[in-house]
């Protein structure tokens, strides 16, 4: 019988492990279950004055208490009413006040501001009435003023932190959907861009069809084919008007330059600090104009990127036809030094790049590398 080495196997069960470990401390229940951990821990240090406290409690039974109530942190997120009234209740019975801070901070955090604060109220108001109550183990002559110069702080400063962080989560969150949304925006953008470019091109071969066909149906009358040329003009008509119809959006908006424009762009963009090396192959001249149009945006957005980034730096640009596909490759270095103030950008150019390379039949990456940044675009030359 064949017995696998031990050697693999135990690499397979480590690196097995240490995924699980990745996933699972990645994860709010492991960070639910660390914080239970870490308030048992510090109750912990208050096992001797319990267990030797009026309460009833043995040590072994003020573990196996506290351990109970610190594990309805673990739920926290969830339902924070439940650790915050069984803190509530070992301020009266235990008189323990670490898992209150714990309670606090959890409502605050998961249930925002206004919980919070009657979460604090409530607590204040608890702790005068338990100070009130005969047998409070605290000295006869602890003055009420000092007694809340340790609960109010307590309370205040918990929910306080955990309100912060509420207010963070809510930030982040907002700045997630604004970039989504500028991203679905621009997505949004280069698809009704796409769809013009459609209707121009697309819209014009189908009025040239259109004129055709009639004119060879007026030529052909006498003939036996009149009539197919006459189905063929109503079918290129209709094509035409169904057109119309599915591009909605069609707008007043000047015509999107060919690879005719692209030395004009690359002598822009010198001008503006980043000299061009354009590389243009003569057959990219025989592609149809939605393609041309599509080469002459992917360049575009590759050099406003590369003025944005890494304005000096001398931009490559070569377009090829490599048999059935078209290559766009566009190259340029980056600067040595991070400028000090950001460049204004929506980050979403190489989506719109992406989208508008993808409708075409194409695909579309971008590479960057310590020292240059190169986007590659290849699309179907027919």
């Amino acid at each position: 019988m064949h017995v696998p080495p031990v050697a693999p196997v135990l690499r397979r069960a480590a690196a097995t492990g240490r995924r699980l470990a990745e996933s699972w401390t990645g994860s709010p229940r492991a960070l639910d279950v660390l914080t239970a951990v870490s308030c048992l821990a510090l109750m912990a240090l208050d096992l001797p004055g319990l267990a030797a406290a009026d309460n009833s409690l043995s040590g072994p039974m003020a573990a196996v208490v506290l351990a109970a109530g610190c594990s309805s942190l673990v739920v926290r997120r969830r339902a924070p009413w439940i650790s915050y009234l069984t803190a509530l209740l070992f301020i009266g019975w235990l008189h323990e006040l670490t898992l209150i801070q714990f309670a606090l901070y959890s409502v605050g955090r998961f249930r925002g501001r206004r919980p919070a604060v009657l979460a604090t109220v409530g607590y204040i108001a608890f702790a005068l009435i338990v100070f009130s109550v005969p047998g409070w183990p605290e000295p006869h002559a602890q003055t009420l003023s000092s007694f809340l110069s340790l609960v109010v702080p307590i309370g205040v400063l918990a929910s306080a932190v955990g309100i912060a962080a509420y207010r963070h989560d809510l930030v982040r969150e907002l700045a997630a959907r604004r970039a989504e949304s500028a991203v679905l925006q621009a997505v949004q953008q280069e698809r009704t861009s796409v769809a013009r470019d459609v209707h121009d091109f697309v819209g014009r071969e189908l009025t040239l069809l259109t004129v055709r066909s009639e004119v060879l149906s007026v030529r052909s009358r006498a003939s036996a084919h009149a009539k197919d040329f006459e189905e063929l003009a109503d079918t290129a008509r209709r094509a035409h008007l169904v057109l119309n119809e599915i591009i909605v959006q069609r707008g007043e908006r000047a015509a999107t330059p060919g690879v005719d424009g692209l030395p004009a762009l690359a002598e822009e963009s010198g001008r503006a600090g980043s000299p061009v090396r354009l590389a243009l192959d003569p057959q990219v001249h025989g592609l149809s104009p939605l393609r041309q149009a599509a080469v002459y945006r992917v360049v575009q957005e590759c050099l406003t990127n590369a003025a944005k980034h890494a304005c000096g730096e001398t931009v490559d640009v070569s377009i090829a036809a490599d048999g059935p596909h078209l290559r766009i490759a566009v190259s340029n270095g980056l600067p040595a030094r991070t400028p000090t103030r950001a460049p204004v950008s929506a980050g979403s150019g190489t989506a719109s790049m992406s989208e508008r390379v993808r409708s075409l039949g194409g695909t579309l990456t971008a590479t960057r590398t310590e020292d240059s940044y190169t986007v590659v675009a290849t699309l179907p030359r027919g």
